[in-house]
């Protein structure tokens, strides 16, 4: 884990000041979170997380449950720091969005295991695959959860092609929802810099 890019409690503002600070904050954060995400089909969203987005998390957990104790504000830090990339790495959050709920519990129960399926590829490189949910388990052998946190990893090479430009396509191989996209440009160049 890169310990440059985590978060501390020093990173954090206070309740108070983040009340004063939050509608500016949100504002810049919605802006900056257009180009991290991204619909592989018409059901799967992406977020691609970086410190941004997990510090404005936290704060709004913090801010929610009225968390104002240095154990309590450790336990968000503990919880969220591993969603920053690594600098060799993107973190993600998956949602599986189907509008109709009865719908939405069928195609969970046809989807199980996608998130193992989910991958990116850098020009004509190898796939690579999500690692997914490794604080803990959300599916099952009857279905999948609705969100997934999920880790692409990436070898020197394929860090290397996309800096110097390569296509990057991200994917679904399941069976039962097989999409692919070349990442637009815009999301492309903001998820480079997660590269360093």
């Amino acid at each position: 884990m890169n310990a440059a890019a985590q978060l501390s409690r020093e990173d954090l503002w206070s309740l108070e000041e983040y009340s004063e600070k939050r509608e500016g904050f949100r504002q810049s954060i919605l802006a900056h979170k257009k180009n991290r995400q991204l619909m592989l089909g018409n059901h799967m969203q992406l977020i691609f997380e970086d410190r941004q987005t997990i510090h404005y998390q936290i704060q709004e957990m913090l801010r929610i449950e009225k968390v104002f104790e240095s154990a309590g504000i450790q336990d968000e830090l503990d919880a969220y720091n591993p969603l920053i990339p690594d600098g060799d790495n993107w973190k993600c959050t998956m949602l599986i969005q189907y509008q109709d709920v009865e719908e939405r519990k069928v195609r969970l129960q046809q989807l199980v295991r996608i998130e193992d399926l989910i991958w990116v590829q850098v020009g004509d490189g190898q796939k690579s695959f999500a690692i997914a949910d490794e604080d803990m388990d959300r599916s099952n052998d009857e279905k999948t959860s609705a969100v997934h946190f999920m880790r692409f990893q990436f070898d020197e090479a394929s860090i290397a092609a996309a800096k110097a430009g390569a296509e990057i396509t991200i994917g679904s191989d399941h069976e039962a929802y097989q999409e692919s996209l070349v990442l637009p440009e815009d999301v492309r160049e903001a998820l480079i810099k997660d590269f360093n």
